[in-house]
């Protein structure tokens, strides 16, 4: 895939995305407003276009094994990396190097990588196995070390409260959605069409609104380059540019992934720090400002990078 080409499928992206930034910031539509459309599409909106596609894939094309191994291994190599990093640095809470792993290693994958990937390749079964491993691993591991630095009275013991937190994670509707979507599948269960039309026209709005949400929000807070740390630079760094190469590494070069997945796995990589990870930090009290920052400045980085990665892992 030529540049010329890169840009021509990001054209939907930029166009969802930079109209949610301007309506922002002019004032037409409240950057207050990205919430409601954001939380459309986490709780609605993708779950629907989850649920319909997992149902009426092949799931034994669709979970490769090779490749979601190559990419966990990938991640695992990435955690370690981080991890030891803030260690290096100081950091001793548990909470902190929780929160500075999440920014380096996860992604985001209901507000960018779906949209991304509808808009660019026409589907996002890809990342569907990728989402799952991220809630049902990565996710624990966070939540994990974050209730191990958790501090103050709080309801029940430290288990009582990991276990809560971990049944949260996975009863959040995208998890549900695909858990649904691959129960029904294996045992052949037969869906009504009507309800698969109705999950397949709420679900194509999933994209264009979950990236005008991130627009409008992007929008409303702005960009303040000059307040960028060495922390946030490293960060951003990691995430946007040193953990796509790795994923690359390891899935291509160790494992021996190559073709059409091996492009997924490493454009996944290259997406953004997820928004979760304001909400661990508010949750936690635990880096907030840092965490806001590395949201913000890892979607435009990953935007921008778009272009080069599809025109690198083009298959």
């Amino acid at each position: 895939m030529g540049g010329a080409a890169a840009l021509e499928k990001l054209v939907p992206v930029l166009l969802a995305f930079g109209g949610g930034v301007l309506l922002a910031r002019r004032k037409i539509v409240p950057a207050e407003a990205s919430k409601v459309f954001s939380d459309y599409a986490f709780l609605f909106a993708v779950p629907c276009y989850l649920f319909g596609n997992i149902y009426a894939s092949d799931l034994g094309a669709l979970f490769n094994w090779r490749a979601i191994g190559g990419y966990a291994g990938a991640a695992a190599l990435a955690v370690v990396a981080v991890a030891v990093a803030a260690v290096a640095h100081g950091l001793r809470e548990p909470s902190d190097v929780a929160l500075r792993v999440m920014a380096g290693v996860q992604v985001n994958t209901a507000y960018f990588a779906v949209p991304v990937f509808i808009t660019v390749f026409g589907t996002a079964a890809p990342i569907f196995p990728i989402l799952l491993f991220q809630v049902c691993v990565l996710s624990l591991v966070v939540i994990a070390l974050m209730e191990l630095g958790r501090a103050g009275p709080t309801a029940g013991g430290p288990g009582r409260r990991l276990s809560r937190a971990v049944g949260a994670s996975l009863a959040t509707p995208l998890v549900l959605a695909c858990n649904a979507g691959i129960l029904l599948n294996l045992l052949s269960v037969r869906v009504p069409a009507v309800a698969l039309d109705g999950a397949a026209f709420v679900g194509d709005s999933a994209s264009p609104v979950a990236l005008f949400a991130l627009g409008l929000h992007l929008g409303g807070l702005g960009l303040q380059l000059r307040g960028t740390t060495r922390e946030e630079l490293a960060l951003v760094g990691f995430k946007c540019l040193v953990f796509p190469l790795l994923t690359w590494a390891v899935c291509g070069l160790l494992v021996g992934v190559r073709g059409e997945w091996l492009a997924y796995l490493v454009l996944i990589a290259a997406m953004p720090t997820p928004q979760n990870l304001f909400i661990f930090a508010q949750r936690y009290d635990v880096g907030v400002d840092l965490s806001a920052s590395i949201v913000i400045k890892s979607s435009l980085v990953s935007l921008l990078l778009l272009p080069l990665w599809l025109q690198t892992v083009a298959v």
